[in-house]
């Protein structure tokens, strides 16, 4: 039996055979690595073991692949980078190992190897995700905080990618250790900054969805809850992007008619999406699941459109023009009956938007008039459409700032009055009978104004007037009632008179 090896050392190959089942030796304190805490070993015996030995015999090679499992489950930490480097080194290269095995060769995914790679997967995966060190931290502006322990984790997810994607992996060994709790902490690790690890687990969730098909309706509950919790309480999740993007396939798959969970997944999740902050994030991922279910089921597009309206932006300018390119994708699918049931509170928003003083709203709602088959769907209901937007069209003509926008509304202008020259007509005659008529009321209303502050002048000027009479009345009345007291009383009026030259000297 070969005895262990200082962290570094090699088996030669030829004495693979002679390999002992205990090959490491560790203990386990807690240490807080540089974005995750886990367990790691301080100081280890690492022994490298050839796996693809020729001479070794097929049950051998399982026991050894098993052995190279349960010594991929020792933790570093990466924090320290001094201390291990041989030991890391080594785990690097073991793990590379594992993955050529896995993606090179049949046979190998025998059942007692399942709970070894799933013990090692969740040992090297599953950790508590800190707080971000940044309390402030904006995923448009920051850095993310990357995972110190990547060299190894990259390896580990890449291996149980591998694993999943084997032709020998079997679903119904792997669900007694692929579980709801397994499902529940990869989910879980959504949530952390460092965008190369959610890229791998978005991958790994997707095969999982598509293999175990009793966890289905779970893996969708549980995202329901993140989005909820992401929506209603803490407005802050990493991972929303990749969740949307995994749901964008499943939606697609769906079949038909909807189930209602389905639709109550579309109204009280997908929609009230569109109000959270980070929406730069994630909206070209929520917006082609919003267009995956109008393509799916056409009812639904009416409730989506009124839907959007409802939670329109009003002060971000950024989440309007955004909020425009998801509706103009939803209007390439839309069905022309559909259309006719949203056009009229449809394009009474795209009237404010293209009224905008913002010219990137503005102009991103005049491109509508581009899209040859949003233009034939405006023609066949111009009728409609024209009395909307004409006013707003005609003025901007005329008023707005920049000249980019006005050169885009004169084309919209010549665009509907070749659709309907008739009533273009109409709307030109309408539009500067009702300028005229506001012109005359505003007159009317100055003159107005201009007599009431009249008014307001000349009452001014008679309460002060009536001030000095009531002054001068009350005066004269006062020195009448001295006289006539003088008159009645003169020796008390002596008195008085003397007693105040008193007090005054």
């Amino acid at each position: 039996m070969a005895s262990l090896l200082t962290a570094g050392e090699f088996i030669p190959i030829t004495g693979i055979r002679h390999t002992s089942k205990c090959i490491l030796q560790h203990s386990c304190p807690l240490k807080h690595s540089a974005s995750s805490v886990y367990a790691y070993t301080l100081q280890q015996n690492w022994t490298r073991l050839g796996i693809k030995d020729i001479n070794a015999s097929s049950t051998e090679q399982h026991e050894l692949f098993m052995q190279k499992l349960q010594q991929c489950c020792v933790m570093f930490d990466f924090y320290d980078t001094v201390t291990d480097l041989k030991s890391k080194e080594t785990k690097r290269a073991t793990l590379n190992e594992l993955v050529d095995y896995v993606s090179t060769n049949r046979g190998v995914l025998v059942e007692p190897v399942y709970p070894e790679i799933t013990t090692m997967v969740s040992t090297n995966i599953f950790r508590t995700l800190p707080p971000s060190e940044n309390p402030d931290f904006d995923p448009e502006e920051d850095e993310p905080t990357l995972e110190a322990s990547w060299p190894h984790m990259q390896l580990v997810y890449e291996f149980f990618l591998r694993f999943l994607e084997n032709p020998d992996f079997q679903p119904s060994t792997a669900k007694r250790y692929i579980d709801q709790k397994f499902v529940l902490q990869l989910l879980e690790l959504f949530d952390s900054e460092d965008p190369r690890e959610r890229e791998f687990i978005k991958t790994i969730l997707h095969r999982i969805y598509g293999k175990f098909l009793g966890l289905r309706a779970f893996v969708r509950k549980q995202i329901n809850n993140i989005f909820l919790r992401y929506i209603y309480e803490t407005e802050h999740f990493n991972g929303v992007a990749e969740l949307l993007e995994i749901l964008g396939s499943i939606i697609n798959g769906f079949a038909l008619p909807l189930k209602a969970e389905h639709k109550q997944f579309l109204m009280k999740i997908l929609i009230p999406l569109h109000t959270a902050k980070g929406l730069a994030l994630f909206h070209a991922q929520l917006a082609y699941c919003v267009v995956q279910f109008s393509e799916k089921d056409p009812t639904l597009t009416e409730v989506v459109v009124r839907g959007l309206l409802k939670f329109w932006p009003k002060t971000c300018s950024q989440k309007e023009v955004m909020f425009l390119g998801e509706i103009e994708e939803i209007l390439d699918v839309i069905e022309p009956t559909q259309f006719k049931k949203i056009q009229e509170p449809l394009f009474k928003q795209i009237s404010k938007c293209v009224a905008s003083p913002h010219f990137q709203v503005a102009e991103r709602a005049l491109y509508y008039w581009n899209n040859e088959y949003i233009l034939s769907l405006i023609e066949e209901n111009n009728a409609k459409i024209l009395p909307i937007m004409f006013a707003n069209l005609y003025r901007i003509s005329k008023e707005h700032w920049n000249p980019t926008i006005v050169a885009l509304v004169y084309n919209v202008l010549k665009t509907l009055m070749e659709m309907n020259s008739k009533l273009f007509d109409e709307l030109t005659a309408s539009y500067k009978c009702d300028r005229q008529r506001e012109k005359k009321k505003e007159q009317e209303r100055e003159e107005l104004w201009r007599k009431l502050d009249e008014l307001r002048l000349q009452e001014t000027s008679a309460i002060q007037n009536n001030r000095h009479e009531i002054q001068f009345t009350y005066s004269n009345n006062n020195n009448n009632n001295k006289l006539h007291d003088e008159d009645e009383n003169p020796a008390a009026a002596v008195t008085d008179r003397i007693e105040s030259n008193t007090w005054a000297k």
